[in-house]
């Protein structure tokens, strides 16, 4: 598989698990923040106070991906450091931090590709009621439009939000990441605030940026695999789907409330907080439709007294899962991530042709992809990380069949440009292709990010194959 020159390969990252300056240039709390500092919350109590130090170092990550010889880079914006309030008054200092990351990748070459909510809501609109109030949803359109007009001029392309599945199940159901509530209500009606908050910031960004304004959505749909073809667990796997995915899709993409979703959570919620015209407001098809993919799940109908994963990636706990108690994860098989989670470049075909032919003509783009493993440090410094190759190499030839089915798929944005915070698990995880010390900040560019590199630069699957070494 050779790609085009036109396929654009990225990297990605988010404001508060790279930025650090938690305290600085008039930034104020968000959920994290507060997340962080709940005892029990995140592993060995780390935060994000410091980060990978990217608010006073994106001049040396700039560097990196030029010298790396990336396309674009994937961030986020901190929603907080631009407007403290979470409402009114834009901080300048916020703005210009961004605006002066925008001008250096522009002068590099690389796209500037701005993600507007990367799961860290200012903690003063979560004492409002967060997701769960729909005054949210109206005030992240009224921020979009006034990065709309601050940035849209070094900004290539918008990102309303990045995976709201997490946002709503695991922020407010089953309370894994911020702001850490246990509520199945309240996660339901996160789900429709988060789809109305992407209609309505998209409508916001095209009213200020005009009809070419290239906006993305990024959704990490879920590759469900029955453990059986019986109807029992056919039934199952269809009831994660539509929890986890026809939630979002069908809002968004085709203006309609998944029925099936209503007879699932009849128990929690009638859903009368959806008021009529919501579904219109949600209905704003992105430009471009990002996919997040990891991993698959195998499920089956519960047994009694059989042991589940709760999420079936190694999670355990509460479930994210509302109302899918009749449901059982099974233990994933082969070789694991650090993670815990399988890997299994098939379920990226199957899931971007499966969504190319659903919505024909949709622009995709893998958005976020990429493995967490214990990277060992050589004595003179280098990371010879062939699991993160290995996983790359697969999932990349994966994009390249996809695309060979028909898929229009425009780009690969591997996760992460660095080791960083990595949410409830700190900072025990590494899925950075640029390798962090956490006590000096020193990077050091893995093999796997030389590896990347060379891809990028050949464009050819082959010339990276089984027998590539790594150049100094």
């Amino acid at each position: 598989m050779r790609f085009s020159d036109e396929f654009v390969f990225g990297t990605a990252t988010a404001s508060y698990q790279v930025e650090g300056a938690h305290d600085q240039g008039g930034r104020t709390p968000s959920i994290w923040d507060t997340m962080c500092r709940t005892p029990g919350k995140v592993a060995n109590g780390d935060t994000g106070d410091v980060a990978c130090d990217q608010y006073h170092r994106w001049e040396e990550d700039l560097e990196i991906i030029k010298g790396l010889g990336l396309d674009a880079y994937r961030f986020s914006i901190s929603w907080s450091r631009v407007i403290p309030d979470g409402v009114g008054a834009v901080n300048r200092e916020g703005v210009d931090y961004y605006r002066r990351l925008c001008q250096g990748l522009h002068e590099a070459g690389v796209k500037a590709v701005a993600t507007l909510y990367h799961w860290d809501l200012p903690q003063v609109l979560q004492d409002r009621g967060g997701w769960a109030a729909r005054e949210t949803a109206h005030a992240f359109a009224d921020y979009a439009r006034a990065m709309a007009r601050e940035l849209g001029d070094v900004v290539d392309t918008w990102s309303t939000l990045n995976e709201p599945w997490c946002s709503a199940y695991l922020g407010y159901g089953s309370g894994v990441h911020a702001p850490g509530h246990v509520d199945a209500l309240e996660a339901l009606r996160a789900v429709h605030h988060l789809n109305l908050a992407h209609g309505l910031a998209s409508a916001a960004l095209r009213e200020e940026l005009g009809p070419d304004v290239r906006i993305c959505l990024t959704l990490n749909l879920h590759v469900i695999r029955p453990a059986s073809d019986g109807d029992s667990d056919v039934a199952a796997a269809r009831k994660i789907e539509v929890v986890g995915n026809e939630a979002f899709l069908q809002p968004v993409m085709e203006g309609r409330f998944p029925e099936e979703l209503r007879e699932i959570t009849k128990g929690v919620t009638d859903w009368s907080f959806v008021r009529e015209g919501d579904l219109d407001l949600c209905h704003q098809v992105p430009d471009i439709l990002g996919i997040n993919y990891y991993a698959t799940s195998t499920v089956r109908a519960a047994i009694p007294g059989e042991a589940s994963l709760s999420g079936g990636h190694g999670e355990t706990g509460v479930s994210p899962w509302l109302c899918c108690e009749d449901v059982t994860f099974l233990a994933p098989e082969g070789k694991l991530t650090e993670m815990g989670w399988n890997i299994d470049p098939s379920g990226l075909v199957e899931l971007l042709v499966r969504t190319a032919r659903r919505y024909p003509g949709q622009e995709l783009m893998v958005t976020e992809n990429g493995a967490a493993f214990d990277d060992d440090v050589a004595p003179d410094g280098s990371i010879h990380d062939e699991d993160r190759i290995d996983y790359l190499r697969g999932h990349l030839g994966a994009v390249g069949e996809a695309i060979e089915q028909g898929a229009r798929l425009t780009g690969y944005f591997e996760w992460s440009l660095l080791d960083n915070f990595e949410w409830s698990f700190g900072y025990g995880k590494r899925f950075g292709m640029v390798r962090v010390d956490y006590d000096t900040l020193k990077r050091t560019v893995k093999d796997s990010g030389k590896w990347y590199a060379d891809l990028a630069r050949t464009r050819d699957l082959a010339a990276v194959g089984a027998d590539w070494v790594a150049r100094d």
